[in-house]
Formats: C-alpha cells, sequence, structure tokens
C-alpha cells in the first residue's frame, strides 16, 4: 500500500537534526528577492526559508568602495533580522560560481544558519569553512546524478563527511541553469529522470555510511499535485521558488511580482547570461534591447561572478537584476521558472502554502 495515501497533511522533511513540518525548501532567489521577509514567512509556516546571498549587499551605500565589507554586513543583517521573525528553519543560498562565495559561505556559518545550499557549480570544498561544533547542514545542488557521486566521494577522501541531503534541479527552474541549451527541452534531462538518477546514486554511500541523504526536488515544481507525485517518486522533498515570489512577503518590488502574473507563456524564455550559462526570465524590453545588440557595460561596478568577463558581455547582469529587484523593469529583467506563466494573482505565503496543501492531499492523502 502507498503511504502517502494513508497521510492527513503534509509528510516532515528531515535533514539530519532537523525536521519541517512541510516538505517544502524555498528557493533561494537572488539580488534580493528572497530576504529575511520572504525567509522568516516561509520557516513559520513550518517550510525552510532561505536568503540569497547573491549580491545581498547590494544597497549597502559603500558598496563600491567595499563591496566585500557591504556584502558580509548585509546578509549578517539579513539572518539576524529572520531569527527576530521566525524560530523556523532557516537557510542561506550560496552559489559557488560567486567571489565572494567563502565569505558568504563562513558568514552563514558563523551566524548559525540551519542550512546552506549552494549550487552553480560544484562546492567540492564545502566542508572545510563548518567550524568545530558547527550544526549547519551542508546541502549542494546538483543537475546529475554523476555530480552526486563526485561530490561524495571528494568529500569523504578530503573531510570523511558526506552531503547532508541533495536538491536535484531541473531544467524547468528560474534564473541560471546547470544545463546546455541543447538540454533544457531535452526529456533525457527531465527532472522527472534525474531525481531517481540522483536517488539510486547516493543509495551506496547512504547504506555504506548508515547516513540519510534525502533528495530534494526542485526546477519547476508548481502544484501540490507536482509534489505529491515526487514524493512518490522517492524525493524526500521539493524546492520551490517561483510560487514564492508571487506573495506578499516576497522581498521584490510589486512590479517585479507583477512581471509574473501579466507574463504569458510565450514570455518565458531561454537566455544566455553573461556569466557563460543559458538562464531562464520573462522576455521584457531590456532583453529585447539586449537581443538588437543595444547593451553594452562600460565598467564592471560588481565583479560578482568569477566566469563573468564584463569586457565580452552585453551587459551587466548584476545591475540588471538589481534594477529589476528595484521594480525598474525598463531597466533590467526577471529570472522565472518555467511555469511563472501560470501565476495569476499575488497572494500571502500561508495562502500559498493552504493552497499547496489542498491540492497535495486531493492527489497523495485522504481527507477526514
Amino acid at each position: 500500500m502507498n503511504l502517502l495515501k494513508c497521510l492527513k497533511d503534509f509528510p516532515q522533511l528531515t535533514i539530519g537534526d532537523l525536521t519541517a513540518r512541510l516538505p517544502i525548501i524555498q528557493g533561494g532567489m537572488g539580488v534580493g528577492i528572497s530576504l529575511s521577509g520572504l525567509a522568516s514567512a516561509v520557516a513559520n509556516e513550518g517550510g525552510v526559508g532561505v536568503i540569497s546571498a547573491a549580491m545581498i549587499g547590494n544597497a549597502e551605500p559603500d558598496i563600491a568602495k567595499d563591496p566585500t565589507g557591504a556584502h558580509i554586513r548585509a546578509l549578517t543583517r539579513e539572518i539576524r533580522k529572520a531569527r527576530e521573525m521566525t524560530k523556523g528553519i532557516l537557510g542561506v543560498n550560496v552559489m559557488v560560481a560567486l567571489s565572494n562565495f567563502a565569505d558568504m559561505v563562513s558568514t552563514s556559518v558563523r551566524e548559525g544558519v540551519d542550512v546552506l545550499f549552494c549550487g552553480a557549480g560544484l562546492p567540492l570544498d564545502l566542508p572545510k569553512y563548518v567550524t568545530e561544533g558547527a550544526k549547519t547542514k551542508l546541502v549542494p545542488i546538483v543537475s546529475s546524478g554523476r555530480a552526486a557521486v563526485i561530490l561524495c566521494k571528494k568529500w569523504l577522501s578530503r573531510f570523511n563527511v558526506l552531503p547532508d541531503a541533495f536538491v536535484v534541479e531541473g531544467p524547468k527552474a528560474g534564473g541560471h541553469l546547470g544545463f546546455k541549451p541543447e538540454q533544457v527541452d531535452d526529456p533525457a534531462f527531465a527532472l522527472e529522470r534525474i531525481v531517481p538518477e540522483v536517488i539510486e546514486a547516493v543509495r551506496p554511500f547512504e547504506e555504506q555510511s548508515g547516513k540519510r541523504i534525502p533528495t530534494i526536488a526542485a526546477g519547476g515544481v508548481y502544484t501540490g499535485e507536482d509534489i505529491c507525485r515526487f514524493l512518490e517518486m522517492g524525493a524526500a522533498g521539493v524546492q520551490m521558488g517561483t510560487r514564492f515570489v508571487a506573495t506578499v512577503e516576497c522581498d521584490a518590488d510589486e512590479a517585479f511580482k507583477q512581471a509574473y502574473v501579466q507574463a504569458k507563456k510565450e514570455d518565458i524564455v531561454i537566455i544566455q547570461s553573461p556569466v557563460g550559462m543559458p538562464g531562464r526570465a520573462v522576455k521584457g524590453p531590456f532583453l529585447d534591447d539586449v537581443a538588437q545588440g543595444n547593451r553594452k557595460p562600460r565598467t564592471c561596478a560588481y565583479k560578482c561572478i568569477v566566469t563573468c568577463d564584463h569586457t565580452k558581455s552585453p551587459y551587466c547582469i548584476a545591475q540588471a537584476l538589481v534594477n529589476a529587484m528595484k521594480g525598474k523593469l525598463k531597466h533590467g529583467f526577471a529570472f522565472a521558472g518555467a511555469n511563472a506563466w501560470r501565476v495569476d494573482s499575488i497572494v500571502t505565503v500561508r495562502e500559498l502554502v493552504n493552497q499547496l496543501r489542498d491540492d497535495f492531499m486531493r492527489f497523495c492523502g485522504k481527507k477526514d
């Protein structure tokens, strides 16, 4: 008998000694989209709320003179603000490709965040930043079973530890994607294919160590039915980003959120990011200008991504995303998941969670 059919509510998500009431992680969305406001709201509902460290200090007055200090100060403040607003589980997302990756990871561990999520590259040396006595869980974001195996082997050989969980991100995610452009629409790389692949790849390490390493499905998860489907597939939980943008508590400007509400299916496009990776975004006037060759950065004010060569870039992606977060969509664009066009209203985090729960129970459980 399928145990999910006996549920009266969402199952819990356990990562090490942490247990979330909801099997839902709110995806970390950079450049000011998921900060303390959104993360604390999700944590208060029983999920895992996540602050993104990417360009978190962009609003600091001394960002140009002291970017290192500005980002550390901003991340510290956002973590502490979130802690004041919730007793739930809080995480920080740090992209491996960030030029200040080490600073952001060290700051997160020092501030005692519950979980660190690291993607946009393989975090091969992540455990070295965890100080003695720290309880922060380490969760890499991968896109294949092969990547999961590489990380497990490297961490075992260098640090004698294993990841506490894996987030498996498929090609329907928003923002930068861990796939080649030709793989984005290839069924062989669909989330439904790679989740079981990662579960199987990790199983030998679980058996040898006696440690449970849960797999979390991400990228295109939109409804309670989707959550049900991936849990039945063996995932321990899901990560969702797009749905949480369209909430009252999301830290982005209202115009950013409305870009999702107003988007049509054909407006969700794949772009080639200046950092050398494909990305998914909402089409708008800024991207139209880029396509026509009308954008060119004169200088690099941020130096945020190690793979970005501003001398060859058609625009500064950091500035474009900062502008979008502030609602200046003529001068930037909104990253978004493949299902962003399905968003038709802005709701509270609590309303969204209740919608997802009701939908989940219709497909995956029995109500009294």
